[in-house]
């Protein structure tokens, strides 16, 4: 039960991991405006999970071996780091997301924490503040899920 929630890949059979590499190998190759399009559940051969929704978060928390960069600088152009942000509030909204992704979203913004502050006083954004309430309601969210879940356990039994 828990185990779905809290990210954890649960033990599949071969069809399941072959997907999941496609996925990963697939997710490997998108720029943000295919990770957005696969987060608003719009590339039919792959649809949201919560691995895909984690793998995107770890690919824009990679760095990169040659040039030592992320996948969002704070050099890049203003259109790719607001992209960039979006995409990461379309995750936290989306409702397969568990608590992994929600970590890896804290990670992500404790370690872009410069690139934030100047892109909100660059542009008089308030991506800030919208990541900080994000959060909390996804993790209002998963709170409802898992008490829901117990709730349907109690009941099945």
């Amino acid at each position: 039960m828990f185990s779905k929630m809290l990210g954890k890949m649960k033990e599949s059979s071969s069809d399941n991991d072959q997907i999941n590499k496609e996925l990963v190998e697939k997710i490997a190759n998108m720029n943000l405006t295919d990770m957005r399009n696969y987060v608003n559940d719009r590339i039919a051969k792959f649809p949201v999970s919560e691995d895909g929704l984690s793998e995107i978060m770890y690919k824009l928390l990679e760095v990169n071996d040659k040039t030592s960069k992320r996948y969002i600088n704070i050099d890049d152009m203003d259109s790719k780091i607001k992209k960039g942000f979006d995409l990461i509030l379309k995750i936290l909204i989306n409702k397969k997301i568990t608590v992994t992704t929600i970590e890896l979203v804290s990670k992500y913004l404790e370690e872009s924490k410069n690139i934030i502050l100047k892109y909100d006083k660059d542009n008089k954004q308030i991506y800030g503040s919208k990541f900080i309430d994000s959060i909390a309601i996804a993790i209002e969210n998963m709170n409802k899920r898992s008490e829901l879940q117990r709730k349907m356990d109690i009941i099945g039994s």
